[in-house]
Order: structure tokens, then C-alpha cells, then sequence
């Protein structure tokens, strides 16, 4: 089935934490996936499969990434990457590795972001090896789990693609990351996030980012992880040695120091959870109040949460 004349395949671009200025290409129709996850904001899986097909002609996808890439340039807007990031599995569209070559003379770098339940497939590893940047879903490595939290098809093996994973990590040029998304109840236990790092640690990733459900679910009683499952999830990562972030819903100026104390804390502790001792040296190196972290855990911005023995201090989800 060929998707709508009317979908609208480029979009943006818009600003990514992970990509910088990307622009969006939507090349599946809403809602063809391999899941049907019960976080998934764009709703329940209307269309489940795990065979790959066409939807829209490599054709279109370029025609419309590329008009609007002269559009964005006409403008002065910069853009980083061209990423596929659809209303769907982006690996299900089997024109994908064309439309990654046809694209390519754009001069502009290309990401996926893929749930990776087909990269069992040689085939889908070879497109996605064409890619610069490749994010893959690593949300649970045991079967209850990953059953419970993305509810897969029921021809899909979680064996199977936890081993494409590993494959593809020693296939793939460029950058690979994970993304893992914590689901309270679901996926969010000391033991889970333990056999999840193991299972990342051994790949091992560019970057790895823990995430939490910030839009409105396909299961309206789905809640996020909270703040101490978080940086439970977080320290785990760390200390199996894998370089991670967290994404929780807060995108302004993370990374940067702007000279606004209350803003550089937030921003920081969106990414990366503080040690108490390093939230006040930054304090004291601006030459603030301590009053302000007081100010932030009162107004509901920060909280402060307790793993092994430490303070740490993470934006409020």
C-alpha cells in the first residue's frame, strides 16, 4: 500500500539536543510499524508488520527533501542532518539505503532513528550502514519486558534482534547511539537497567540516552519513570562505562553556560544528574546565593534524589 499524496515527508528543521538543526523525513505513513509500544505518541500501531515494502517512491522522498533543503538555504537556516524519523519503523520502507544514496548529493549528513527490530535482516543492516549517524531502541533485553513495553509482532525475536544489534555495532562506520526509554512499573528496575547496560556496554555505543515518556501515550495509564529511576538508570550506565545522557523533556541551551545560574543548572541537570558538591562549586564560581538551589527544589524545578550513599540533583520530570 502506497502512502498518502497528501503526507507530508520533509519537515523542519527543528532543533535536536542529539542533531543539532535537523531536518525530519517522514518516508512511512502513520501508523506502519513493527510495534505497537505503549508509550508511542503517535498512537496505537494501525498497521503491524514486518515485512518490508514501498510507500512512497524514492522519487518523492527526494523531491520533497531536497525542495526543501533550497528552501531552508534560501533562508539562511542551517541544517545538520537529514534525519528519518517517521510516523513509523523507517527500516520497513525498502527503498530506505536509495533514498540514504539519492540524498547524499545534498551534502548534508543523514541519521535514522530506527526501533532496530528488523536489523536481524542483512538487508536493513546494509541500509542503515549507509547512514552517518544511527540511533537504535535498546528498551528491554528480557523478554517479559520488552513484550510488556513495546509490544512487538508476534513473528519478532528478541534474540535475534539484540544479535543484529551487536552486529550492526561491529558493521557500522559511523555513529551509534541507543536510546532507552523507562516506562515506571515496566522497564524501570535496578535489575532490568542492569541487563540493559550489560547488553549496550558490549557494543559499544557513540552515545547512549535514557529517556522518559514527555507527550501524551498510546496507553493512557503509561507514566514515566520518575526522577530516582533515572539516575539509578543513569549511574548504572556510567559505571559499565557507556557515555550517557538523559532526555527528559527539557531542550533550551543544554550543554551551554549562559550566565544565567538557574537556567545553566537546569539545562545541565536535563543531561547529566549533579553531584550536590558539584551544584554548589558552580554556585560559588558564579558568585551567587546557595539560597537559588533552595529556590529551584521549592518551586518544583529540581529535585534531589539519593543513589549509593550521594545527593544528586536532577531536573524535575
Amino acid at each position: 500500500m502506497m502512502g498518502s499524496p497528501d503526507q507530508l515527508i520533509a519537515f523542519g528543521p527543528i532543533p535536536s539536543r542529539r542533531l543539532g538543526k535537523s531536518l525530519g523525513v517522514n518516508n512511512i505513513p502513520p501508523k506502519s510499524c513493527t510495534y505497537s509500544c505503549v508509550y508511542c505518541q503517535v498512537g496505537r500501531t494501525s498497521d503491524m508488520s514486518a515485512e518490508r515494502r514501498e510507500f512512497y517512491s524514492p522519487e518523492r522522498v527526494f523531491r520533497e527533501v531536497s525542495e526543501k533543503v533550497s528552501g531552508a538555504r534560501r533562508e539562511g537556516e542551517a541544517i545538520d542532518y537529514l534525519t528519518f524519523v517517521p510516523d513509523g519503523e523507517p527500516t520497513l520502507d525498502i527503498n530506505l539505503g536509495k533514498e540514504i544514496d539519492m540524498l547524499r548529493p545534498l551534502g548534508i549528513k543523514i541519521a535514522v532513528i530506527t526501533n532496530a527490530s528488523l536489523i536481524w535482516d542483512r538487508s536493513v543492516r546494509d541500509d542503515l550502514c549507509r547512514a552517518d549517524w544511527v540511533s537504535v531502541k535498546v528498551d528491554a533485553v528480557t523478554e517479559s519486558a520488552w513484550r510488556a513495553v513495546n509490544r512487538p509482532m508476534g513473528s519478532l525475536d528478541l534474540g535475534k534482534i539484540l544479535d543484529g544489534i551487536s552486529s550492526f555495532s561491529r558493521e557500522f562506520k559511523g555513529d551509534l547511539a541507543t536510546e532507552t526509554m523507562l516506562v515506571r512499573g515496566v522497564n524501570d528496575s535496578e535489575r532490568e537497567m542492569e541487563r540493559t547496560a550489560d547488553l549496550i556496554s558490549g557494543l559499544p555505543p557513540h552515545k547512549s540516552y535514557i529517556s522518559i515518556p514527555t507527550r501524551p501515550p498510546a496507553e493512557s495509564e503509561v507514566r514515566p519513570a520518575d526522577e530516582s529511576a533515572i539516575n539509578r538508570a543513569y549511574q548504572i550506565f556510567v559505571e559499565k562505562g557507556i557515555d550517557t545522557e538523559y532526555l527528559i523533556g527539557y531542550e533550551g541551551d543544554a550543554f551551554a553556560f549562559t550566565g544565567d545560574l538557574r537556567r545553566d543548572i537546569l539545562s545541565i541537570t536535563a543531561v547529566h544528574p549533579m553531584k550536590e558538591e558539584a551544584v554548589f562549586k558552580l554556585v560559588d564560581r558564579a558568585g551567587a546565593e546557595r539560597g537559588i538551589v533552595k529556590d529551584l527544589l521549592d518551586g518544583g524545578e529540581l529535585t534531589k534524589v539519593r543513589y549509593r550513599g550521594e545527593e544528586f540533583y536532577v531536573r524535575k520530570v
